[in-house]
Parts: structure tokens; C-alpha cells; sequence
């Protein structure tokens, strides 16, 4: 993952206004809670939750929009009410960030995204750094089979000339 810079953006990014997305909070120690999602941008949001938490803690955040599933490092802000609770990403994986810059209405925003050439590229070569696969097994014997093959037509084939060329 990749750790967001804390440099404060010369512009406001878009947010996205939802109506309550389920969300799921981690702590460091395993427990788990849950909350409602009311708005999110690339840089934070804003939680629905049953009672406030303590600024700065640090939890996993899950939730799930139309373009998947995001998970991401945020740290939670002052509380704003009893139940409402703002906090920012400190850790967002690249494809996370697609997909939520992918489902957040930039059409007001024109100046300050990427054309669309862009995102179409960039979705395009998405899976062109995969890092190579593992050999199987079977990849490992059919090459061993093989090579084995290739030795003994040699053995017999030079074996052959010595007769021929008599």
C-alpha cells in the first residue's frame, strides 16, 4: 500500500454523497465495528457511527462501492457530533484509488482530473506489471519428460549415421 502524502491539496477533491454504505472498522487489536459510510473522496470521508471514537486512532476501513471493494489505513479526526466521525486515508492501495475515483462525479472537477485517455490507458495497462508466475509441477515434469525424450532420439539417431555412413 501506499502511503498518501499529508501535503494539503491546492484544491478541495470531490466527494461523494451516500446514503449509508455499510462500513467495517478494524482496530489494531482485531476488534471490529460497524458504521455507515456517508461521504467519501480519494483523501477521506465521513462516518455514521454508533457513538464517537478517540481522534487519531488508526483502523482498517472496509466498505464496498460499485466499481468493488476498497480497504484502506485511515486515521479518525475530531469528532463532530455523537455519531458522525471524519477521518482521512494515511494508507490507500493504487487500485483502491481507482475504484473511488472511478465511482466520485468529477464532471464539476473537469480542470483538475485526468481526461478520460487517461484513465482509459491506465485501466488498460493496469495488469501489465504482474509479476511473472510460479512454475507448476507439471510445467517442471513435461519439461524433464521432454528434454528426456530429446536425449534418447539423440542416442539413437548419432548411433544410426555411424551405420549409414559405411
Amino acid at each position: 500500500m501506499s502511503t498518501l502524502p499529508q501535503i494539503a491539496p491546492k484544491f478541495r477533491p470531490p466527494r461523494l454523497h451516500l446514503d449509508g454504505t455499510p462500513a467495517v472498522l478494524r482496530f489494531e487489536d482485531g476488534e471490529r465495528i460497524s458504521g455507515e459510510l456517508e461521504v467519501v473522496s480519494v483523501t477521506g470521508g465521513l462516518l455514521s457511527l454508533s457513538q464517537s471514537l478517540s481522534r487519531g486512532v488508526r483502523v482498517q476501513l472496509m466498505f464496498v462501492t460499485v466499481a468493488g471493494s476498497v480497504m484502506a489505513g485511515a486515521e479518525l479526526l475530531e469528532p463532530l457530533t455523537k455519531t458522525l466521525q471524519p477521518f482521512r486515508f494515511v494508507s490507500l492501495d493504487p487500485k483502491d484509488r481507482r475504484r473511488l475515483e472511478s465511482v466520485i462525479p468529477v464532471s464539476v472537477y473537469h480542470d483538475i482530473t485526468e481526461p478520460a485517455w487517461m484513465k482509459k490507458l491506465r485501466a488498460a495497462s493496469e495488469n501489465r506489471y504482474e509479476p511473472p508466475r510460479r512454475i507448476t509441477r507439471f510445467a517442471i515434469r513435461a519439461g524433464l519428460l521432454t528434454l528426456g525424450l530429446i536425449c534418447a532420439l539423440c542416442l539413437l539417431y548419432f548411433p544410426l549415421m555411424k551405420h549409414i555412413g559405411r
